[in-house]
């Protein structure tokens, strides 16, 4: 029997999801409903949300698990009345730190997500707008900006990527698709000039054929796009290329994009511009 989640905050939820979510996956035999109440900032939707808390372990026939960033403590007051299993993110880790650094917390609500320095803020923004921009070749002019430029064949996980880099890293990262016009007069797939004079930004990513050919098959179904033999012949001369250029790359078929990122910026050397929030 599947068991049902909350994660609740006084925020966004954002923190209490992560968290929470990472704990739960450690639980591979357990399924879990998950549900994500953010905002849960007045006395009155901590008492509605209470309410919803028994009346899901009611219809479930077994209490439900909170995992909860709230800061008020009228409201931790509220919602610790409720029959759930609970865990109290902030009051486990914040009390320690406490004694620990001899001071109080000032335990402001939203100030893991605020935007916080202006700069840093700006800066995600703009490696936003360049991922954005530089998606798919658009835009190869502006390279020499480019801190890293993702390449591999079309739907291997290219454009996520690029934007979980600018988001969380403030990297710039542009990307590039290998296609068919990329090969030579006897079928082999090389570099493009406006790739080869940015030969150490490059980094490569693959995937297997037939989860390529699954992907594809949801954007463009019964094409050849999406054929096994399109996608194994497109993924050979692929990682040919990198090996032929000894240019890194990483198989994405099992990996998140959290995973890519952080294992290509391993690689790479590249260093974030400011720490995630």
């Amino acid at each position: 029997m599947p068991r049902t989640a909350f994660f609740i905050s006084d925020g966004t939820g954002i923190t209490a999801e992560t968290l929470g979510r990472s704990l739960l996956s450690q639980f591979e035999n357990t399924d879990f409903i998950q549900v994500t109440k953010p905002y849960i900032d007045t006395l009155d939707k901590a008492r509605s949300l209470v309410g919803i808390i028994e009346a899901t372990a009611e219809r479930d026939g077994i209490r439900p698990i909170v995992i909860d960033t709230i800061v008020d403590q009228a409201i931790r007051d509220i919602v610790s009345q409720s029959s759930a299993f609970k865990v109290d993110i902030f009051s486990t880790f914040l009390a320690p730190l406490e004694v620990e650094l001899e001071t109080h917390s000032t335990y402001t609500v939203g100030r893991t997500h605020a935007i916080g320095r202006d700069d840093v803020y700006m800066h995600r923004i703009e490696a936003v707008n360049f991922a954005l921009d530089n998606d798919d070749g658009a835009r190869t002019h502006q390279y020499e900006e480019a801190d890293v430029i993702l390449i591999g064949v079309s739907r291997c996980g290219k454009t996520p990527t690029s934007l979980y880099l600018a988001l969380q890293f403030g990297i710039r990262a542009a990307n590039y698709p290998l296609t068919e016009d990329d090969l030579d007069e006897n079928g082999i797939l090389n570099l493009p000039p406006t790739l080869s004079r940015h030969r150490h930004k490059l980094f490569g990513l693959t995937i297997d054929a037939r989860r390529l050919s699954a992907i594809r098959t949801e954007r463009r179904p019964d094409s050849r796009y999406c054929s096994m033999d399109q996608c194994m012949q497109e993924i050979g001369q692929a990682e040919a290329l990198y090996r032929r250029h000894n240019i890194s790359y990483i198989d994405t078929t099992r990996f998140s994009i959290e995973e890519i990122s952080t294992r290509m910026m391993n690689e790479t050397g590249l260093q974030r511009r400011f720490s995630p929030r």
